[in-house]
């Protein structure tokens, strides 16, 4: 213990003497202080200038909203494009758009037209230019001639079959013996004189859906949570109450309820393995399915591997794994497990004299949400800032103006048109030319930092606030009677008086280290297909180090702030005194921290899993007698994967106190064995019974008797 500072038990005056409570880091503080201040300026402005309209409705050539209330678009709730050909231009990659006029319309076609046959036939009726002008400007006439009308671009040279997905008009493709066709067609005319294939029709539609791939999915899991939010509610309601009730039961029955968790666990892992089979099995009998649009790539591509074997198979070899170690994890620590029940019995009496700690991880999930829905409001109103940029676009290609901007006022008027015959000026993003248009990508890294900072102060407050309450339980001779009133609420104000700095300080770096994992992430994204064998070797080691580094800070951190609030130092000397006791201790790893926690991971699991199974059989109709689960959802795992890890975080944030408390209790009865003998000037302040079962199992070394 030499190498590791001074053991504190030679310190007299410590255990007499209440620390001298001042504030900590307060550079740090001010800091801190600022950057929300900050945080704060930047959300206002952001929704000054932010439109979120901008992100859920369709935008026409022109700018207009489809489908927004108070506009002439208002029953127009689907974007129309001319010419979807065009679509496989390489400007839709360069311009973020397809270089076709599109506009908002009120239903998709359901027929192959082209223009010069509907002139044809509106010589002899005049519905068919009724029918087609739905698809026009409202300037256009039906007696324009073709080259005319590819000049003046107010109508579309051809329409043909299609539906509505993602509120836009996309073909209506199905098979016929195999073969991708629309309207039982494999090839059509396209209104120019020449003859398209479906083929090149897909393709294009390829075109369009790698604009629209996030899109996708973000609306679709939008409209199921739409559909299901209640009932993710109270999903997660019933977890939090199973989650109080099993912190109830562990004060009474913890070695019991150990079992429990253990048999919950082991059976929940065995019936997904079981219905991975069933799938998998279930799979191998099942005929091809039929090519519809998503098999092209309108849709995202995640719903189709639940209907692949491989994925099935895949998750039953995990589950397997996972039951595998769960059960060798429980045959190799089955004594250290003893010693974590007694551990969790004895935490459970702290919780008992000091109740109000089960209350808090409620407070923990409020500030978590506000930071969250902060962080979510402020990004979406900073990506819909700016104003309607209009850019030329040629559809052939061969402009040299090409991507400029420009007016479509003014456009028809200008010498971009008169050198660029064809060319559109159409509506491509917003943005703008302003100081803050211009910053607006570093504002979305602010955004982001800040946010990392924020959430991470928060559980750094609650730990704090906890070690502070479960410390003064400890640290009280008479238990209950010298147990101060509201302990939570005195560790939890001191905490923000005195301790706000040094707070900061630990969750900043924390945030750093996220913040330098998210960048990694983001350049191998953006460096994905350049990237060697070596490089991607190298991503992986980074990876790691990162992780490694992260959970050790995270441990560190934990017990620099039960320091903080035994001792009410700033942060490097608590993280320096927490570093050295724990070394000192080496054991106190292996017992509080790996065998306690795991304990608590059972519960967590047990938690989340039944929930989980419970809304699984749920969102697929399996349970019509309880209740009747939601129809035509679009992904059943969007509310089952909410539910579920929804779940884990309420049953984590519960059991967190149990943990919290428990790591507490053993580094004051570290602290306790160093301070004092045990003898009737200096008593031990640890319970009888936890102090013969830790020294009976050598986790703590026995000071030697002098």
């Amino acid at each position: 213990s030499q190498h590791f500072g001074r053991p504190r038990w030679v310190d007299h005056e410590v255990r007499s003497s209440k620390p001298a409570w001042s504030c900590t880091d307060v550079l740090c503080c001010m800091i801190f202080l600022l950057c929300i201040i900050g945080y704060i300026i930047l959300g206002l402005v952001a929704w000054v200038h932010g439109d979120p309209r901008r992100a859920a409705y369709p935008t026409d050539s022109q700018g207009h909203f489809c489908g927004q209330k108070g506009t002439p678009n208002e029953n127009k709730t689907i974007l129309f494009y001319f010419n979807l050909l065009r679509c496989t231009s390489p400007s839709v990659l360069l311009n973020l758009q397809c270089p076709t006029t599109q506009i908002c319309v009120s239903k998709c076609p359901e027929k192959f037209l082209t223009y010069v046959e509907m002139q044809l036939l509106y010589t002899k009726d005049k519905s068919y230019w009724e029918d087609y002008r739905q698809f026009c400007k409202t300037t256009a006439k039906p007696v324009k001639s073709l080259t005319q009308l590819l000049l003046d671009d107010d109508c579309p040279t051809a329409i043909f079959p299609s539906k509505p997905f993602l509120q836009r008009c996309f073909p209506d493709f199905s098979t016929k013996n195999g073969t991708l066709t629309i309207g039982s067609k494999m090839v059509f005319q396209d209104g120019n004189g020449g003859t398209r294939s479906v083929v090149e029709l897909g393709i294009a539609a390829n075109g369009i859906n790698k604009l629209l791939d996030a899109k996708s999915l973000g609306l679709k899991v939008f409209e199921d949570y739409a559909r299901t939010w209640y009932w993710i509610l109270i999903g997660l309601t019933i977890a939090m109450v199973l989650s109080w009730i099993f912190l109830i039961l562990l004060r009474f029955i913890a070695g019991c309820l150990f079992w429990v968790f253990m048999i919950g666990v082991i059976g929940i892992i065995g019936y997904g393995i079981w219905h991975c089979y069933q799938q998998y099995t279930n799979l191998q009998e099942r005929p091809s399915s039929v090519l519809t649009i998503y098999d092209i790539g309108i849709q995202t591509n995640i719903s189709m591997y639940f209907e692949l074997q491989q994925t099935w198979f895949a998750f039953m070899i995990i589950l397997c794994i996972i039951e595998v170690i769960v059960i060798l994890m429980l045959i190799f620590l089955r004594n250290r497990i003893r010693v974590a029940i007694i551990l969790l019995k004895e935490g459970s009496k702290a919780i008992g004299y000091v109740p109000s700690t089960l209350v808090y991880p409620a407070l923990t999930f409020i500030l978590l949400s506000i930071c969250i829905c902060y962080w979510v409001v402020t990004a979406v109103f900073l990506a819909t800032s700016g104003v309607p940029v209009y850019k030329v676009i040629a559809p052939g290609g061969h402009c040299i103006h090409e991507n400029q901007t420009c007016d479509p006022e003014i456009f028809n008027t200008t010498e971009i048109a008169k050198a660029c015959p064809g060319a559109l000026c159409n509506f491509a993003f917003y943005g703008g030319k302003s100081l803050y248009h211009q910053y607006i990508p570093t504002f979305h890294v602010y955004n982001l930092f800040v946010f990392l900072w924020l959430i991470n102060f928060v559980i750094a407050l609650g730990q704090c606030a906890l070690a502070g309450a479960f410390a003064t339980y400890y640290w009280a001779m008479k238990k209950p009677d010298d147990i101060p009133r509201y302990p939570l609420f005195t560790a939890f104000g001191r905490a923000i008086r005195y301790h706000t700095g040094s707070l900061a300080f630990g969750s900043l770096i924390i945030a750093l280290i996220q913040m330098f994992k998210i960048v990694l992430e983001y350049l191998n994204h953006r460096l994905k297909r350049t990237q060697n064998t070596f490089s991607k070797f190298l991503q992986c080691c980074l990876r790691c180090c990162f992780w490694c580094l992260e959970n050790a800070i995270k441990f560190l951190n934990r017990n620099a702030y039960i320091m903080i609030a035994i001792y009410g130092r700033n942060f490097c000397r608590s993280a320096k005194d927490a570093f050295n006791l724990l070394m000192r201790n080496v054991l106190k790893v292996a017992v509080t921290d790996e065998v306690t926690y795991f304990v608590l991971f059972l519960g967590k699991l047990l938690v989340a899993g039944s929930i989980g199974v419970l809304a699984f059989l749920f969102f697929t109709q399996r349970l019509p007698v309880i209740a009747q689960g939601p129809a035509s959802l679009n992904y059943y795992w969007v509310p089952l994967l909410t539910v579920i890890f929804g779940s884990y975080l309420i049953a984590h944030g519960f059991f967190s106190v149990y943990a919290m408390c428990v790591e507490t209790i053993f580094i004051c009865f570290c602290e306790d064995l160093e301070r004092n003998d045990g003898s009737t000037e200096k008593p031990y302040f640890v319970t009888p019974n936890l102090h013969g079962i830790l020294i009976k199992k050598q986790l703590v070394p026995q000071k030697q008797k002098e």
